[in-house]
């Protein structure tokens, strides 16, 4: 009787823990495509906010200009100015990179054409401004900003991308923006980012942190690709979406010892400050 105690005891176990890995299966499944839709985003590693350098400010028309010179595809950002004009800008706020105090979100694109990047004649390109210089040259990672607003930057970024024809992605970390994209425009590629969320996350509690660090709402963006911090790499999470078909991309990589690191887990990166020759 002892026995069978013992064996049904370790019977409800295995069942519960069975359960728990078919759950987290669920939460964190990802959704593969054919290898002929998606190979593309796997060849040529990808300039973090173009190929910008010290005389080339990131996220400009010349940044960009020089990752389509060199062969490299692109990572970008988009966000709403004030009068929800479709801009690429990484920061919240325009300090660092215009001298500006203010919020983009506060600023009309009219006014914003009139800043300048760094100590440059650049300025901050629209959308559509870069997909025309692009023009399916290389690729291109379009990552949405979280905001107030994400559904309408989701809905304008792709009526602006209905009209492009060349090899474009959506990602984001936020999980929300990607189901939207899953719902609306299926056929779009999106891509989950993800990382340790210790910077720039203060707006997220704890709760938040645990679940996107760990990928517990891929069922509701169902990604194509995760794209995940260098620094926080979860190898057996990401090595089991691989096995399922779902390409890693690390970012940001930033040298050749950093690279090698990066390519056992992954099948591209985004990188800046070096050349991954």
């Amino acid at each position: 009787m002892e026995n069978s105690k013992i064996i049904i005891m370790s019977s409800i176990a295995l069942a519960l823990a069975c359960g728990v890995t078919v759950f987290y299966n669920f939460l964190t499944a990802g959704e593969a495509l054919s290898e002929d839709k998606i190979s593309w985003i796997k060849e040529n590693p990808i300039a973090h906010r173009g190929l910008y350098t010290e005389d080339i400010p990131e996220n400009s028309l010349s940044a960009f200009e020089n990752a389509v010179k060199n062969n490299y595809a692109i990572e970008l950002d988009v966000q709403f100015t004030k009068d929800k004009e479709v801009v690429v800008f990484h920061d919240e706020n325009l300090k660092r990179m215009t001298n500006d105090t203010r919020n983009i979100e506060d600023v009309n694109y009219d006014e914003l054409k009139n800043l300048r990047l760094g100590k440059t004649n650049e300025r901050i390109p629209t959308l559509e401004e870069v997909l025309e210089l692009v023009d399916n040259k290389v690729a291109i990672l379009i990552e949405i900003k979280d905001c107030k607003d994400y559904i309408k930057l989701s809905e304008k970024t792709y009526k602006i991308l209905k009209g492009y024809e060349g090899k474009y992605a959506i990602q984001s970390f936020n999980p929300f923006i990607l189901q939207w994209y899953k719902n609306n425009a299926s056929e779009v590629i999106r891509g989950q980012l993800s990382g340790t969320f210790t910077e720039g996350s203060e707006n997220l509690n704890a709760l938040e942190k645990f679940a996107l660090k760990n990928l517990l709402l891929n069922f509701k963006s169902k990604p194509n690709y995760i794209g995940y911090e260098l620094e926080g790499i979860p190898k057996s999470k990401l090595e089991n979406l691989r096995k399922k078909g779902v390409p890693i991309i690390i970012w940001t990589v930033k040298n050749k010892e950093a690279m090698e690191k990066a390519y056992k887990y992954s099948d591209n990166i985004i990188f800046e400050n070096f050349l991954p020759k």
